[in-house]
């Protein structure tokens, strides 16, 4: 099945195409979405060229959503149309893990367009940490790039996202996966990287 992945380059978007990966499901391109006035994705307030980089690292095409906040869904769905003729896409996957309210906006963006809707991390709210020692245990590297300095601390930016973390990040309460938003991550080493001598660690 020929699908886009919407990609943020952390953690759960990039497990996310292991997943697929895993159930033998093609993901030819990347979706990422910035917004217009920076140029910062709107997920994490990267820059781009740092996510241009994990994209030539995976071997797979970067496209880019250019939207702002009144107009972000018209203009997903608009380019999802595009990139539905460019790569024959018949569905559209997403890293989302257990809210379902991003799930339901997912779901229709995807029909609206007439693809299938794919979440191959999709899991119950309690099983969330199993997915982050899955994550860590399948060989993936990612640092901490934000937190929300109202629930976990700012020092925690810059973290490796490991068995320790997995450890600390539990006596906090929040999701450990960061699900609403308490921490944000870059993904810069895995078993899915090909890339090898020219990985992103900065």
């Amino acid at each position: 099945m020929r699908t886009g992945l919407s990609f943020s380059g952390g953690k759960d978007s990039t497990f996310a195409l292991y997943r697929l990966k895993e159930q033998g499901i093609s993901a030819v391109c990347l979706i990422t979405t910035i917004w217009k006035e920076n140029g910062e994705t709107v997920a994490h307030g990267e820059k781009l060229e740092r996510l241009k980089q994990q994209a030539n690292q995976l071997g797979i095409p970067l496209e880019l959503v250019v939207t702002d906040f009144e107009s972000y869904t018209t203009d997903y769905k608009q380019k999802l149309m595009e990139l539905k003729h460019i790569y024959k896409l018949e569905a559209i996957a997403y890293g989302d893990i257990y809210l379902e309210g991003h799930r339901k906006w997912g779901e229709e963006l995807a029909k609206s367009v007439d693809l299938k809707s794919l979440y191959p991390l999709w899991t119950d709210q309690d099983k969330a940490i199993q997915l982050l020692y899955d994550f860590v245990a399948s060989g993936f590297k990612s640092r901490v790039i934000k937190v929300d300095e109202e629930k976990l601390p700012k020092e925690w930016v810059g973290r490796e996202v490991d068995m320790n973390f997995i450890r600390d990040i539990q006596t906090y309460d929040v999701c450990p996966l960061g699900e609403s938003g308490e921490y944000h991550t870059h993904v810069y080493d895995g078993p899915i990287f090909y890339s090898k001598s020219h990985r992103s660690e900065g």
